[in-house]
This record gives structure tokens, C-alpha cells and sequence, in this order.
């Protein structure tokens, strides 16, 4: 049986999930934009420089439309009075799943960013980790490198596939 907290919880995730969907999809003009009304109000200069590849802001956004709809179904299926509560609890623990998922891939990306300072997309499913890297150079050895940087994170072995785009 759902209580009023955990339908909360999963409300402020949905919320706070558009709203980082709104932000990465923004362009870069309306960024400026709005920055450039914030300076006007404080008289401080302020710079501005996005360097992140607009092939992973793409498969990101890809990825958070596909997790947003799977949340809504999962959502629409919490707040059903005409399901039972093994199809709500199924849909809870599913919820739950998807998020701890998503936190899986944000702590490898995380962790390819602080060590090895590159930018990817990491797509986690089951034991397959596939990523992308955003680089021009493409080399065995960085892949390998990467590859065990990942698999440190881990007690299991995974299959782990990198990809190299050109930035």
C-alpha cells in the first residue's frame, strides 16, 4: 500500500526530473539570454562557455524522454484505484529500479569525468554499460583504460562497451 510520503517523494522526483530536462534542453542563445538580464541587474560581467557535446546532450535528452514516459506509466499505475496492490507494488519497486539506475550511470560518468577528465553518456542495462565518449581521438588503449576505471566500481563482472563519437 502507497503512503502520502512516498507519493510525494515520487511527485518531487517527476518535478525535479522535467525541470532538468527543461534546463539541459535549453540552447545556448536562451541561456545567454537569461543570463544577460541577471548581469544587467547586478552590472557584473559574466561568461558563459559550454563545451559539452551536442551528441550527448542529444542522447540524454533521448534517455530522459524514454525514463520520464516509463515514470508516468509506473505513476499512472501508483495512483490507479482499479489496480491491484501487486501491480502498484510491481510499479513501486519498478519506480525505484529506473531510479536507482539512473543514479548508476550519473556515478560512472561521474567518475569517468574526475579521472579520467572526458565526457560520456553511460547507459546501464542489467550487466551491460554502454558508453559513449565525445572525442576525436579514437584509441585502444583510452577504451581499455576506461573500461577498468568502470569495472573498478564493481564486485561483478560487466559487459562494458565503449563507443567514441567525434566531438
Amino acid at each position: 500500500m502507497m503512503n502520502k510520503q512516498s507519493v510525494w517523494f515520487v511527485t518531487l522526483f517527476s518535478l525535479i526530473l522535467v525541470l532538468s530536462i527543461y534546463y539541459v534542453t535549453l540552447n545556448d542563445s536562451s541561456l545567454q539570454n537569461i543570463l544577460e538580464n541577471i548581469s544587467n541587474s547586478d552590472s557584473a560581467p559574466v561568461s558563459v562557455n559550454v563545451e559539452e557535446s551536442s551528441l550527448l546532450v542529444a542522447l540524454r535528452v533521448e534517455e530522459d524522454e524514454n525514463v520520464l514516459k516509463e515514470m508516468e506509466n509506473y505513476q499512472s499505475i501508483l495512483l490507479d484505484s482499479t489496480k491491484t496492490s501487486e501491480e502498484k507494488s510491481n510499479a513501486y519497486n519498478s519506480l525505484m529500479a529506473l531510479n536507482q539506475k539512473k543514479g548508476e550511470e550519473e556515478k560512472i560518468e561521474k567518475k569517468i569525468k574526475e579521472e579520467l577528465q572526458l565526457e560520456s553518456f553511460v547507459k546501464v542495462k542489467n550487466d551491460t554499460i554502454s558508453i559513449v565518449i565525445s572525442k576525436q581521438e579514437h584509441n585502444s588503449t583510452l577504451a581499455n583504460q576506461i573500461i577498468r576505471t568502470v569495472q573498478n566500481l564493481y564486485d561483478k563482472e560487466k559487459y562494458i562497451t565503449v563507443k567514441f563519437q567525434n566531438a
